[in-house]
């Protein structure tokens, strides 16, 4: 019965992981940094819940595995996203003496 559970669990990730790519690769490439702190928020919420599901106490070493690489990707994803959104920003920036630098 456990077989059963994990073998659907692993096709709903597969499914989603397949239709996450689909919809990523259709966005215009100008979208990619607002999509990108979009998603920070998104995968600060995932490290947010896999550290309380791991604070509770959780039965089994493969669960705890696979709580610890979500935390660690999510982490990974939000601290890259936060550095890539703000060096997107900084392109924006007017450096001193620039025309039309406020002073």
């Amino acid at each position: 019965m456990e077989y059963l559970v994990l073998v659907q669990n692993l096709a709903i990730l597969v499914l989603a992981g397949f239709a996450g790519y689909l919809v990523i690769s259709k966005v215009p490439n100008t979208l990619h940094t607002p999509l990108m702190s979009a998603t920070n928020a998104v995968h600060g919420i995932v490290v947010l819940g896999a550290l309380i599901v791991l604070g509770q106490g959780v039965d089994g070493v493969l669960s705890k595995i696979i709580l610890f690489v979500a935390v660690v990707f999510g982490t990974i994803n939000v601290v890259g996203g936060f550095l890539v959104t703000d060096r997107m920003l900084g392109m924006f920036k007017t450096k001193p003496g620039e025309k039309g630098a406020v002073k």
